[in-house]
This record gives structure tokens, sequence and C-alpha cells, in this order.
């Protein structure tokens, strides 16, 4: 019987190496396709984000979770004040509040958008502490009947480890250029020449905090003290004592925009801020959001340094 001649390529008498040949040309071409796809998805994208934006609207800025200075989302808000498309400003907040100087950012830019487009600003859930400093910078502040409004107030936080330092042997120990520095000691109470440091520190933060509630929601400092021992306050009571100004939701700060601002009936909604996510970002946020449930530990929380105006840091 005649032999067939062998293939010079030993591979080729192999069927099982044939289909991995073909296999591995296969998902080559859909690896190709895919990634063609996902350019003109995003060129498509940014196209229709450009024309969004450059369309007359009502940008959307969300506050939410714990509010720490964000230099983004600085530069959004400064930047909204010029833009011709924007013809008001809805900001909209559900947040326990978070750094002083974060409430501050917000405040101060908010004011200063406000001097050049009208500004409502709608608690959802809740608005307290470093997020209410952002809401009176608005011209008119909206809440549901039983939105978490208020607690006014600022605080320093100081944990005292010495008994368990002391029970596992621990001496903690520094120098220190004077007696001030770095202090309290985390082995220490806070007591002493500290204490009265950081209650000042504490109370000129208070003192201007105070004083722009009373300003913005025209409230005698007397009145504004009564309501800033840290109390929160639903929708309604807040509207009772002068803290907001209406019941209501985005819709209903729509509407009175329309009313009372002359704004255009039916302009498109745009959220400007946080800036929309891509699919690569939304994978990674989802992985870092996996990792963090399976450690126990909450992605939405942040390590707040130095003074804090906040309800509950982890919402």
């Amino acid at each position: 019987m005649p032999q067939t001649p062998l293939s010079s390529d030993p591979k080729a008498t192999i069927p099982v190496a044939s289909v991995l040949r073909k296999s591995r040309w296969r998902w080559r071409t859909i690896a190709i396709a895919a990634l063609a796809i996902a350019i003109l998805s995003l060129v498509g994208r940014f196209g229709a984000d450009n024309k969004k934006f450059s369309e007359d609207q009502i940008a959307r800025i969300l506050i939410e979770n714990v509010i720490t200075t964000d230099p983004d989302r600085l530069k959004i808000l400064s930047d909204l004040a010029d833009d011709e498309n924007v013809k008001a400003v809805i900001i909209s907040i559900n947040s326990p509040g978070g750094t002083t100087a974060g409430g501050e950012e917000l405040f101060e830019v908010i004011s200063l958008l406000r001097e050049e487009k009208p500004v409502v600003a709608v608690v959802h859930e809740v608005g307290a502490s470093a997020a209410y400093m952002s809401a009176i910078a608005a011209d008119r502040i909206f809440a549901r009947r039983l939105s978490i409004v208020g607690s006014i107030g600022v605080l320093y936080q100081h944990m005292n480890m010495g008994k368990l330092l002391d029970t596992v042997g621990i001496d903690f120990d520094k120098v220190q250029s004077g007696p001030l520095k770095a202090e309290p000691d985390i082995d220490d109470p806070l007591s002493g020449p500290a204490r009265v440091s950081l209650q000042e520190l504490v109370d000129d933060s208070f003192n201007w905090f105070v004083d722009i509630v009373a300003e913005r929601r025209d409230l005698s400092r007397g009145k504004t003290l009564a309501l800033a021992d840290g109390r929160i306050l639903t929708g309604r009571m807040a509207l009772k004592e002068g803290l907001i100004d209406e019941i209501g939701s985005e819709a209903e700060a729509i509407a009175w925009l329309e009313k009372n601002k002359e704004i255009e009936e039916d302009l498109s909604i745009v959220t400007r801020f946080p800036l929309p996510e891509d699919e690569l970002e939304q994978i990674l946020r989802y992985v870092g959001t996996q990792i963090s449930a399976s450690l126990g530990l909450s992605s939405r929380s942040k390590n707040l340094d130095g003074l804090v105006s906040v309800w509950q840091a982890d919402l």
C-alpha cells in the first residue's frame, strides 16, 4: 500500500494543533472586532457628550457621601459661571457633611456661581453639617418633608489609646519643637493646653459657620446659635425654623426656576459633576467595591483629618 508523504511540519499531522491554530486566529479576530467596536462606542459617546454639553441646559452638580476638597469639582463649578449654555444650576445634595475645608470650598464657589447664574439646592435624604454649609450658598433650598437637615457645628475627634498601649507594652514617645506640636498624644487624654488650643480652633470655625448661616438665612445670631447645637431636623422642622425655603424635590426646584428666574421650560437637566465614567472606570470601581466589601470596609467613607463638620461619616 502506498504511503502518504509526511508533511515537513510535524504539527500539521497533529489534529489538535490544527484546531488550536484555528481557534487562536478566531479569538484574535474577535478581540480585534471587539476593540474596534469599543473605540467606535467611545468616539460616539464623546460626540454625544459634546453635543449634550453644547445645548441650553440646567446643570446638575451632585454632592454625595463625605465631603472633602476636590480640585476637579471646584474647576467644574467655576467653569459653569462662564458657560453660556448653562442657564441655571441645581446642587443635588445627599451627604452627612465632611471636612470644614471641603464645606467652605463648596460654599465659596457656589456663592461666586450664584452671582452669575440662578442656583437652587435640593436636599434628598441628608443635607447636614458641611453639606448644609454648601446648601446655604444657593438662592433657594428645597428638601423633602422627612429629609435630614442641619447639624450645624464643628468637632475635633481624639482617641486616647493609653490603656491599650500599656496593656500590650508599647511606649509612645516623641521629640517635639514646641509644647503643642503634634498634640494631643494618642496615649494621653485630651486635656490641658492642648485641649484649650483645639477648643479655640473649633470655636473659630464654628463662629464662621454660624455667621454665614445667620447671613444667608436672614436669621438673628441668637436664633442661629439656638439651632447650632449640633441637632438635626426634618425638612418640615427646618422649614419652620427658616433653615430651608420650601418642601419639594428637583421637580419643584425646576418649577421655581422657570417661574421666578425666567428659565425656559423643559430644558435638559445635565449632570456636570461627577464626570461620567467610561466602561473601564465602571469595571474598576465595581472591582474595588467588591474587594472593599470582602475586607469588611466601606467603599463610600473617607478618612477625615483635622476639623470636621459631619453628622455621620459612614452613610
